[in-house]
């Protein structure tokens, strides 16, 4: 077998492994639906998903309707934990509302992003190569699971706790979140739609104050999501708690900031004022300019 795909194949394993570690933990104490864990209903729900839509997405060599696919699927997990778990209480609602929120505002304003631009760069690679593709697709199967691993845990879990200062704490973050979040996805859209700044790198706005405030936007409402679940968690359900932690990596470590340094540097990397940019600007958490 050439060497490309096997390790693609590999680290398929690799991730249905650590998906099943999760859905085992997530599981503990959690409802069951006729015998079954409703947290690794979740799971199986979350790869099995995206498995499909990876079928025509490599049929037509298109990866228009990959982010739409993800928020699918995190309101068809949530969705299933609501409508499957027998205690559903105002912390669960609370915790169902800001993930549905979050993944219907993000997925509907990437689908609009990519069918306005055409492609997405990260794909020209992938997408013809039938395991590193369909990688791609087991990993966001992950991503979704993962991310929403402590939300899901906690609207199953059999405790249940009042609402009180860390679910207050929790939203605050949230909400902060997806503010920073938002004003740095619409500043860029303003940007890019300008003709005078086609093939430009943004350095206005909120942007100035870090390189990637959509991502420190991200992490901060997820740790608020975690925050907010972590009361109605015991045992090995505090294994979920890796939610916000997971976020982070794979933003800072692996697909996020690396892909987009690596091709910031390829189209700007001569430029003294993108050199300067990057030298004076935090990376992740926003400072305000000097």
């Amino acid at each position: 077998m050439p060497k490309e795909p096997a390790q693609s194949l590999l680290f398929i394993v690799i991730i249905l492994l650590v998906g099943g570690v999760i859905a085992w933990a997530g599981s503990q104490g959690g409802a069951l639906v006729g015998g079954v864990p409703v947290f690794a209903l979740c799971a199986a729900i979350s790869f099995g998903l995206n498995g499909l839509f990876f079928i025509p997405a490599y049929a037509y060599q298109t990866e228009h309707y990959f982010d739409l696919a993800g928020s699918i699927t995190y309101w068809v997990l949530l969705i299933t934990s609501l409508t499957l778990s027998p205690h559903i209480d105002k912390r669960d609602l609370l915790i169902g509302g800001m993930i549905a929120l979050w993944a219907t505002r993000l997925g509907t304003f990437l689908f609009i992003r990519i069918r306005r631009d055409g492609s997405d760069g990260r794909f020209d690679r992938l997408k013809t190569r039938a395991p590193r593709f369909l990688m791609v697709w087991v990993l966001q199967g992950l991503w979704v699971l993962l991310t929403a691993a402590c939300g899901l845990a906690a609207i199953n879990s059999a405790a249940k706790a009042p609402l009180g200062i860390m679910a207050a704490t929790g939203a605050s973050l949230w909400l902060i979140g997806m503010a920073i979040e938002i004003t740095a996805d619409q500043q860029k859209k303003r940007f890019r739609i300008r003709p005078e700044n086609e093939g430009r790198f943004i350095t206005t706005g909120i942007w100035a104050w870090s390189q990637h405030p959509n991502y420190f936007g991200e992490i901060l409402l997820w740790a608020g999501i975690a925050l907010v679940a972590l009361p109605n968690l015991f045992g090995w359900q505090l294994l979920t708690l890796i939610s916000p932690l997971f976020v982070f990596i794979l933003l800072t470590r692996i697909s996020g900031i690396p892909l987009l340094k690596a091709r910031g540097q390829k189209r700007w990397g001569r430029e003294d004022d993108y050199q300067d940019y990057i030298q004076r600007t935090p990376v992740l958490v926003p400072r305000p300019p000097r």
